[in-house]
């Protein structure tokens, strides 16, 4: 499998890569009228998502919200290749929507590269914040250390390769 390209998390001002696909069980319902086509081997699942933590609580995120705010995704027609948008999937929410169908992890791997691994989000990096969230809410948060990278590695999330499957 190929390294896959992260979704994005907007955080407190900071763009960071995201190595969780939190759309992943809303797609799994059944429930979604269309089906993303993978433009590149570095993107399996067909789009990338822009995601957003708010709640403007000081200290740490516990009680944030997760929001997808942006959405880039392809699907194969018979006339060819149709760009998708967060319109498409969601109509009455174009500018966002609360993720109210997700619980579980997100990663967020931050610094220089320890260890590339050509597949899935497997590459380890400086450090990974992971971000707990409930039924959309954030529940906690910690950061893990994983160790101090050469001083010439490549800074932060990066996909090596990929092939266009068009």
């Amino acid at each position: 499998m190929t390294a896959q390209c992260s979704e994005n998390l907007l955080l407190r001002g900071d763009r960071l890569s995201l190595c969780t696909e939190p759309l992943a069980p809303y797609l799994e319902t059944g429930g979604n009228p269309i089906k993303f086509d993978a433009a590149s081997t570095a993107c399996w699942r067909g789009y990338v998502g822009t995601w957003a933590i708010e709640g403007g609580f000081e200290g740490g995120f516990e009680g944030d919200r997760l929001y997808l705010v942006k959405l880039k995704g392809t699907s194969r027609t018979e006339a060819g290749w149709l760009e998708r948008s967060l319109a498409d999937l969601f109509p009455d929410y174009p500018d966002g929507v609360f993720a109210h169908w997700f619980t579980g992890e997100l990663r967020c791997p931050k610094g220089k590269l320890l260890k590339y691994v050509h597949g899935g989000y497997a590459s380890r990096y400086e450090q990974d914040l992971f971000i707990d969230v409930v039924r959309g809410v954030v529940v906690g948060e910690r950061v893990v250390i994983n160790g101090v990278a050469e001083p010439d590695a490549t800074d932060g999330y990066t996909v090596a390769a990929s092939t266009s499957t068009f």
